[in-house]
């Protein structure tokens, strides 16, 4: 499966830096971590996260576990959960895992921890499970046009 060309017209319409990073099939962050031989901090983990009736990208270095509480009060929520795996493949047309952060692309806000700007270089899942992008860490906000926040705690 490639990555998505909405995706790529994208950063390179965006102007911005990136490179894409092909590896074996990964599931998870930590797999990806491990077969990139990168630490958890450099990956950016995706959540979609349902805030009352809205839809919202969380993302957060994989080092990190989403704290609620902290995401709620930033995004002034009464109730949040994770998203139904339905429901990504309903919004993005893409396997459950396969989340990338740009939700840009599809109109959908993103947050993004502080925590994964102390990492120089950014790796972000592309829509597949064999393809990542890594970018610098200013350029990753830029890519995402993430509102920065604190709601991840280590592990």
């Amino acid at each position: 499966m490639a990555i998505p060309k909405k995706l790529l017209s994208y950063l390179d319409k965006s102007k911005i830096g990136y490179k894409i990073v092909r590896h074996k099939t990964v599931y998870t962050a930590y797999d990806a971590a491990q077969t990139l031989g990168v630490k958890l901090g450099e990956i950016a983990k995706t959540l979609l996260i349902k805030a009352d009736k809205n839809y919202l990208l969380a993302v957060l270095p994989a080092s990190h576990k989403l704290d609620f509480g902290k995401l709620k009060k930033l995004v002034k929520a009464k109730k949040i959960e994770i998203a139904k795996e339905g429901m990504m493949k309903k919004m993005f047309k893409i396997k459950p895992g396969a989340l990338s952060p740009f939700g840009q692309i599809y109109k959908v806000p993103v947050y993004v921890d502080k925590g994964i700007l102390k990492a120089k270089k950014i790796i972000a899942g592309a829509g597949t499970f064999e393809e990542s992008v890594a970018m610098t860490a200013k350029n990753f906000l830029k890519a995402t046009g993430g509102i920065l926040g604190i709601f991840g705690k280590k592990k």
